[in-house]
């Protein structure tokens, strides 16, 4: 299963991890090389152009592994996931102009959902900057509102600076991306080498110092609201994978005996099968895990940021609960719901404090012995059909076959919620997808990211039809380096999550949500020469199915399902979580 370098592309390691002697004066793009190298970097996702020629040669000389995606949209998607799965930041390296713009969509991403990132474009030279000069465009400006920060190179000597603070503020606090634009008499002016940093050296930036230690009153007042609760609530996030404290919350779920509920993002946080995991809330949240929210009179949301789509009508989330906010990012904390005890930390600082309280734990015995009659009264359901492929005994079929092991990515709608709802998701950094800003053609490049972070794990790619077009161009990668990602179009020839609130909420008028003309995804994958295959009914998912998912080669796996299958169940959108549909089996 792993994944393989082409003749061209391999990399002596020991040149890798240094690199060569330099005979003559460094320019910048050497500089900038030799930064990256010092932050530990193993792999760049990039798309060359004029304004980073420099660059890429001095990658040339001084090589780091990088991957050529076909579209630089590809190429930030793919650093999304080796960000998520090694939960640190991912590299891009793009030229000026359009390929700079090309990231847009990817950086938006990454901020709204804090993915550390590192994004290197291309920029005209210095003296031509405001001329609409050949290929510019004004990256700062584009990319001030989406990125935690960004930077324009002024000074070559300013380069190893710049690039170890990048990565210090992308992996630090709120991970998020940092943008660096490299004009491109800069790449190649002359380095001043008194300038060299000692890349161990600590960095102390005045005006950015996360708290992530949370204060001790305020963790006392936790406490004490636990030991006092009949109903506690915990809403694991994102957060709490990003601060690598999964053991932390799993312990602190066992020993106060306290149900918890997940965001999307934070599905991974603790084991899908944990007899204390309630499941995802939300949305399209499981019907007991939306109850307890509404039910519970205390809520300790521990890194997550109370989005639209988790909450519902806000005024009507949680009527009964003190809640509790334990988050990194102070600005978040109050700002969708009024909080009572506000925790500004890392969620691992904070967990590792609350364990070591010496509280009287609360008796929730009646609490989660109601939640576990409706975990069973209320499950995900669907109505099998005898003449048709339900997409979500797609989903159990590659939980099955997978045994829960695989790192899943996925692009946006209804497979994307089919794929929370279905696939038990018990290990952490394996669950990669669009959350806050819900972006198509994300889910392929990013199982491309994530399978060359993890060679040696099972990636399995969960798309829709309609999302898999808008990047099925990297497909070149996994015939190039011999990926062994599984793509499993989940194809009901419809942008399927807008064709069912058309259906819900305008009386069935489906307007430009079908797609009555597609590829033939079969022939598609053995015109890049890889193999792709056909199932068109139930019988198939243990025989051809199963074979491509277990095989050890790229396999393309074109899924035809359902048509008017619907998402069930489902809070309409601004509505309260008390007024979810779709609860009970038909």
């Amino acid at each position: 299963m792993t994944a393989k370098l082409s003749t061209n592309e391999k990399v002596d390691s020991s040149k890798a991890a240094q690199p060569a002697e330099q005979t003559k004066p460094r320019n910048g793009s050497d500089i900038l090389i030799q930064a990256l190298h010092d932050q530990g970097v193993d792999t760049i996702f990039g798309y060359p152009g004029g304004a980073v020629l420099n660059v890429y040669d001095a990658l040339y000389k001084n090589p780091i592994r990088h991957i050529l995606t076909r579209h630089e949209q590809g190429a930030i998607h793919a650093a999304e996931g080796y960000a998520r799965v090694l939960n640190k930041p991912g590299v891009v390296l793009v030229t000026s102009g359009p390929g700079a713009t090309n990231l847009v969509t990817g950086i938006t991403d990454a901020m709204i959902d804090s993915i550390p990132l590192v994004v290197l474009t291309g920029q005209v030279a210095t003296n031509v900057i405001g001329s609409d000069a050949f290929q510019e465009a004004d990256v700062i400006g584009i990319t001030t509102p989406i990125t935690k920060h960004n930077y324009q190179v002024q000074n070559v000597n300013d380069i190893p600076r710049i690039v170890k603070e990048a990565f210090h503020i992308a992996n630090s606090g709120r991970k998020g991306p940092v943008l660096i634009d490299f004009p491109k008499n800069i790449s190649g002016a002359v380095f001043d080498e008194s300038f060299a940093q000692n890349a161990n050296e600590e960095i102390y930036l005045p005006g950015y110092q996360p708290n992530t230690k949370p204060n001790y009153l305020q963790i006392q007042k936790a406490m004490n609201e636990i030991s006092n609760a009949k109903k506690p609530l915990i809403l694991a996030g994102a957060g709490v994978l990003f601060a690598e404290a999964q053991e932390e919350l799993t312990e602190f779920v066992e020993k106060f005996n306290i149900p918890v509920i997940n965001t999307l993002l934070g599905l991974g946080s603790i084991h899908g099968d944990h007899q204390l995991n309630y499941g995802m809330a939300g949305m399209h949240g499981a019907a007991v895990a939306n109850d307890a929210i509404q039910k519970a009179d205390l809520l300790i949301n521990i890194g997550a940021r109370f989005d639209d789509r988790l909450t519902g009508d806000t005024k009507a989330f949680a009527p009964n609960a003190t809640v509790v906010h334990i988050d990194i990012d102070p600005a978040e904390i109050g700002k969708n719901i009024p909080t009572d005890i506000p925790i500004v930390a890392d969620a691992k600082e904070a967990l590792k404090a609350m364990l070591k309280k010496d509280i009287q734990a609360p008796d929730t015995a009646a609490w989660v012995d109601f939640l576990n009659q409706k975990r069973d009264e209320f499950p995900y359901w669907y109505v099998e059909d005898e003449n048709a492929i339900l997409p979500q005994q797609v989903i159990e079929k590659v939980h099955t076959i997978t045994n829960g092991d695989a790192i899943v990515s996925t692009d946006v709608g209804q497979h994307q919620m089919w794929a929370a709802q279905y696939y038990r998701h018990n290990h952490s950094h394996q669950w990669i997808t669009s959350g806050g800003l819900g972006t198509m053609g994300f889910g392929f490049p990013a199982a491309i990211g994530a399978q060359f972070a993890k060679p040696d794990k099972k990636v399995v790619s969960i798309v829709g039809d309609a999302g898999f077009q808008m990047t099925l161009q990297e497909i070149g990668l996994l015939k190039e380096f011999n990926l062994p990602v599984k793509v499993v179009i989940v194809n009901n020839g419809a942008l399927g999550m807008v064709r069912q609130w058309q259906e819900l909420f305008y009386d069935q008028r489906y307007s430009q949500s079908l797609m009555p003309v597609q590829p033939d995804f079969v022939k598609l994958a053995e015109a890049y020469g890889i193999k792709g295959v056909r199932i068109t009914k139930a019988e198939e998912l243990d025989t051809v199915f199963a074979d491509a998912i277990n095989s050890d080669e790229p396999v393309i796996i074109d899924a035809q399902v359902k048509q008017l299958e619907n998402v069930y169940p489902m809070v309409p959108a601004g509505k309260s979580l008390d007024a979810i549909v779709g609860v009970k089996k038909p």
